[in-house]
């Protein structure tokens, strides 16, 4: 165990401890401290904050699409990358007070596979069990480090459902992408009864406490946090008005239909609006055509009392962003979760977390 230093986060005077082999985002999430993080990894820029006071720190690798270098001679720092070796005053740029000391203590845990299947073509569902009598908390909308057996390496995934309390389940719906590392490994080795190992819980896409209206918009697997937001809707909040628009290809791409039409009908005030981007020619479809973003501003005129919800891939996530902005809602209750890929043979996009 290496020397420890304190780290002072300004404007909100909250102070913690950090070991030098530690991160500072980790040791603040180890002391129950919540601080805006999405990849963990140096790409997304999510974490990016300014150093007030102290000069001996070192970061891990990053990239310089999340902090360029005239940033970096500037001050600035990736609190997901950064180890302090004196005691240093920080400024958070990014923050929500409401989240902030509210976190959840990390926990590790070995889950076994209970189910491994098919949701669509590219989709899984992947359900693991808890050890018996064992805990796992998380907020809606949360995700966990799960472990790829044999390496080192994890990948990071939301959960859909809502509480492992009383199932003593984690629910995911993944994304299998053409030579992802642990899309290889989902598709074609893991197996029911085999382990696991988690950690977590990590992210801020979690349904905050307010009496505004509620946006959701989605796709790919970005189903999954969203889904997993709703369910709690109907669970503490079954009347508050909320829209969900899902973005897909064709038909094949889009799943929980039936639950989600169900929740149509559970809750007096929420509507669930898929949009197919690449119909099928000749293949029945009544809802809506084209991207998802020209669909929610076809929809929405006036999003100012408004909390958005985005998860899915980094370019529609950008692009919803652009469009509920245009639409009035405010920067400040846009929450977003942007998914990306890894591995020497795909594009590394600058921002979002990785789920390969």
């Amino acid at each position: 165990m290496g020397e420890k230093h304190v780290v002072r986060f300004e404007p909100v005077g909250i102070e913690i401890d950090v070991e030098e082999e530690q991160n500072v985002l980790r040791a603040a999430a180890e002391q129950g401290i919540t601080l805006m993080h999405g990849c963990k990894e140096g790409q997304c820029a999510a974490c990016k904050s300014f150093v007030l006071e102290g000069e001996d720190i070192e970061l891990d690798k990053y990239s310089t699409f999340a902090l360029p270098d005239f940033e970096l001679d500037e001050g600035f720092t990736l609190l997901c990358r950064a180890h302090v070796y004196e005691d240093v005053t920080i400024e958070l740029l990014n923050y929500d007070e409401e989240m902030i000391r509210s976190g959840l203590p990390i926990q590790s845990a070995v889950a076994t596979v209970v189910s491994n299947e098919n949701v669509t073509h590219d989709l899984r569902h992947l359900v693991l069990s808890l050890p018996r009598g064992e805990e796992f908390r998380f907020f809606p909308g949360q995700y966990v480090d799960i472990g790829i057996p044999g390496t080192a390496a994890t990948r990071s995934f939301s959960m859909a459902n809502t509480s492992a309390k009383e199932s003593g389940q984690l629910e995911f719906v993944i994304k299998c992408y053409p030579g992802g590392m642990f899309s290889e490994f989902l598709d074609t080795r893991l197996a029911v009864g085999d382990v696991l190992d988690i950690t977590g819980p990590f992210g801020v896409f979690t349904l905050r406490d307010s009496p505004a209206e509620l946006v959701f918009v989605g796709g790919g697997a970005g189903m999954a946090p969203i889904l997993s937001v709703l369910r709690s809707l109907a669970e503490r909040d079954p009347l508050r008005k909320a829209t969900f628009y899902y973005g897909a290809r064709a038909k094949r791409d889009l799943c929980f239909e039936p639950e989600l039409r169900s929740l149509e009908q559970q809750l007096p005030n929420f509507s669930y609006v898929p949009a197919l981007s690449e119909p099928v020619e000749g293949e029945q479809w009544d809802g809506e055509v084209g991207f998802v973003t020209d669909v929610v501003r076809k929809h929405e005129t006036d999003l100012r009392r408004t909390d958005a919800y985005v998860c899915g891939p980094p370019p529609m996530v950008e692009a919803a962003i652009t469009v509920l902005s245009d639409l009035g809602a405010p920067e400040q209750r846009i929450f977003y979760d942007k998914f990306t890929t890894t591995g020497e043979s795909e594009t590394t996009p600058a921002t979002g977390r990785a789920s390969t």
